[in-house]
């Protein structure tokens, strides 16, 4: 990775710390579940209720527990990831109940878009784990959701994936099954193989749900991201400074929670946040700000020696067009240049996490394989000089067939997967622009896609778990 570009100055960071500390100690945050509440008075920190007041020198203790960066395993090996340091990580979207198709129009998204989109991830050679929930299958159950949309990620690639982070119990279950794929419990502790997003409620608050996941993958030493979405203007302050330290608090409160259950535990500091529109009372995820406050995350991330989360390929956009590209070129740029390691929404998303487009998708992957070949920078070997090449050549000459040539251009020149370079008129004998061309390509990928193989008695013993969960959740 090329060196990062900081947006903050030491003083600003400094700044946003001590007003977190202020945050946590007079204002508290809200935890509303009654487990958490016992783990912050076993550690003598204020209670009253729901409100716990963390001090500062029992926040920066427990911080200073999370690793700085951590491995994690895939089924196969070789796509196996490092969390954190010089590392990045790109995977698809996540979260979005519904579908926008290249016309424009919509649709709830369904097991086999969930199916589709992992298999896309898997084939991608810019993605580097197929992410979580991806879409919202509404033609699943909700009650039995979770465990089809892990066996979806076990069964259609080997590369790394998160877990269900709908409450303890769900949360267990995807333990579960990831322990039956690598061989047990103490395997995975030993080497996590899952991670989860764990969301805060903006302002200064955690539900049961996220607080039993994260209590549940504490426990079995698994790693989590602890995001906060402040809507700048709405739920935090319009002003992008206070709205950072909002931020900030609720991500330390959660790594801080984390420390105390499993010091050691691997955390990722996690930033979706952004502003308000106005003129709409909508979230907006494409924009400058945005990108302002990705940034700064990642600055916050590495003062405490954790890894960060942050950007993606994001958009308020409502099909893949101009805009979004625009958009989500910003915002991935943003991430990536600035030392963010764990990018969710790399690809696919839409309207402001709302929808994903599979046209968006293919286009997000291009422009994520050309921000990886940004971040190789230049490779200013001896030979890559070419010294006594222009000396054969000489004034005037050209480069085309020499052999320094047909070596070189395959390493230093990135091929595109979807975007024309053809004259006007190769292109014009079909005249598709890039949408088009995206739509044909994720159902040409699709149809030549073949899943890794999975041990079949492996998938046996998760396919008999689903069957005996399944049977317990839909009395």
């Amino acid at each position: 990775m090329l060196p990062k570009f900081d947006i903050l100055t030491p003083e600003q960071i400094k700044s946003v710390h001590d007003q977190t500390m202020r945050i946590l100690e007079e204002i508290g945050i809200e935890f509303s579940y009654e487990p958490a509440i016992e783990v912050f008075k076993s550690f003598s920190q204020k209670v009253e209720g729901h409100r716990v007041y963390l001090k500062r020198e029992f926040v920066e203790e427990m911080v200073n527990k999370a690793p700085s960066k951590f491995t994690l395993h895939a089924r196969n090996p070789e796509n196996n990831l490092i969390c954190g340091g010089e590392n990045i990580i790109f995977m698809p979207g996540y979260g979005a109940p519904f579908i926008h198709e290249s016309d424009g129009t919509k649709r709830n998204a369904t097991m086999e878009d969930y199916n589709n989109i992992v298999k896309l991830a898997g084939a991608s050679k810019n993605l580097h784990m197929t992410g979580g929930n991806v879409v919202e299958p509404t033609d699943i159950d909700d009650r039995i959701r979770h465990l089809k949309m892990m066996y979806s990620h076990i069964v259609n690639s080997d590369k790394c994936f998160m877990g269900s982070a709908s409450g303890y119990e769900k949360a267990k279950d995807s333990i579960e099954m990831a322990a039956l794929l690598f061989g047990g419990k103490e395997v995975i502790k030993e080497k996590p193989a899952l991670i989860c997003l764990i969301n805060s409620v903006t302002p200064l608050k955690y539900d049961d749900r996220m607080l039993g996941a994260l209590m549940a993958y504490a426990e079995a030493g698994q790693a989590m991201v602890i995001a906060s979405l402040v809507m700048s203007g709405s739920t935090g302050p319009a002003a992008l400074a206070g709205a950072l330290a909002v931020q900030n608090a609720e991500v330390l409160a959660g790594i801080t929670l984390a420390q105390c259950i499993h010091p050691g535990t691997p955390v990722v500091y996690g930033s979706t946040s952004a502003i308000t529109d106005m003129a709409t009372g909508s979230l907006s995820i494409g924009n400058p700000e945005c990108a302002l406050f990705t940034s700064a995350s990642a600055q916050m991330a590495r003062f405490y020696g954790v890894p960060s989360r942050g950007g993606g390929g994001l958009t308020d956009a409502k099909i893949a067009d101009g805009q979004a590209g625009y958009e989500s070129m910003m915002t991935l740029m943003a991430a990536s240049t600035t030392g963010i390691n764990f990018v969710l929404h790399t690809a696919g998303i839409l309207q402001y996490f709302m929808a994903m487009s599979l046209e968006k998708f293919m286009i997000d992957d291009e422009i994520a394989g050309m921000v990886l070949r940004y971040l190789q920078g230049i490779d200013f070997a001896e030979e890559k000089f070419a010294f006594d090449v222009l000396k054969q050549v000489g004034p005037g000459g050209h480069f085309l067939t020499q052999k320094h040539t047909k070596k070189n251009h395959k390493i230093e020149f990135r091929r595109t997967d979807l975007s024309d370079r053809q004259s006007y008129d190769g292109w014009s004998k079909e005249g598709l622009d890039a949408n088009k061309r995206a739509n044909k390509r994720w159902q040409d990928v699709l149809a030549n896609y073949v899943p890794p193989e999975l041990d079949p008695q492996v998938n046996q013993l998760v396919e008999d778990f689903i069957e005996m969960k399944s049977k317990e959740l839909l009395k």
